[in-house]
């Protein structure tokens, strides 16, 4: 449940900011009249991303053996690529996303009988890319879960999507009604760390399914096997392994994979964090 809870937080946040800007826009111009249109975009999206999830989730179950391991390896690695993308793309845009989308709705406004297309288009697309990635994101942990107890994995993660995206609503409108005001940069970076660790996860489990019908070679089956000490089928063993990706007799090429994208991401991360304070710190200077 935490890593749907935590995916579905800092996915419906970034849509919750989205729709919250374009409220804003369109009250600040006097155009309040187009705000259903918004709202009509918004549900229209969120359907689609409802029906991505099932529709990933239903295909997936219905496979068998080799061609369900190739699925889940496939998902799993597109899961954890689009994640990556995503945590450097909202770190890279976040300081321009109200001026852009300000600037969009200004345009769309002044369409006079378009308007109502224009904004329409403008949150359904707003949104909807990020709820397709939160689709992928929670097939990818639906499949990490306990396939031996499917209707407690499917209400768990439920359970944490329907309560993170509750969260995000919540903490969307205490920003933008209230004089709150959430440190955005920093619950970025710190969420983003978070699924860097859970993306690992993803990468590895990829690659043990991947192991699983040879199209990459274990090289060594088991480097290790601690499931004495903490046993991946025991509840803080699937808590574990659905988090951070645990397996306790992995593989050689499933840690070096883990390790690896780790260590390349952290470097990239902390240089993509370091740069802009540089800069802030020469332009003040």
């Amino acid at each position: 449940m935490l890593p749907t809870y935590l995916l579905s937080l800092r996915e419906g946040l970034e849509a919750a900011l989205i729709i919250g800007i374009v409220l804003g826009a369109l009250a600040k111009i006097r155009r309040t009249d187009l705000s259903p249109a918004v709202w009509l975009g918004t549900l229209s999206a969120i359907g689609v991303c409802i029906l991505t999830a099932v529709m990933l989730t239903a295909f997936g179950t219905s496979l068998e053996e080799r061609a369900e391991q190739i699925f889940e390896g496939v998902t799993m690695l597109l899961a954890a690529g689009i994640l990556t993308w995503m945590i450097f793309w909202m770190g890279r845009q976040a300081r321009f996303l109200k001026s852009e989308l300000e600037d969009g709705i200004n345009k769309a406004a002044a369409r006079s009988e378009a308007g109502k297309r224009a904004v329409f288009w403008l949150a359904f697309f707003a949104v909807v890319r990020e709820g397709v990635e939160l689709a992928l994101f929670i097939t990818a942990a639906f499949f990490v879960g306990d396939k031996a107890d499917i209707t407690n994995n499917v209400a768990q993660t439920l359970a944490g999507t329907i309560l993170g995206l509750g969260t995000a609503v919540l903490l969307g409108y205490t920003i933008f009604a209230t004089t709150v005001r959430l440190d955005l940069r920093r619950f970025f970076q710190v969420t983003g760390l978070l699924l860097i660790l859970f993306a690992a996860g993803l990468v590895a489990h990829g690659v043990h399914e991947f192991n699983e019908v040879a199209w990459i070679p274990s090289v060594i089956d088991h480097i290790w096997d601690v499931n004495a000490i903490l046993d991946e089928n025991s509840v803080a063993g699937q808590l574990m392994k659905t988090l951070f990706g645990y397996n306790g007799n992995p593989s050689l090429t499933e840690m070096i994979a883990y390790f690896g994208y780790i260590a390349a991401i952290l470097l990239l991360w902390m240089r993509e964090n370091t740069v802009p304070a540089k800069a802030t710190a020469e332009s003040r200077a």
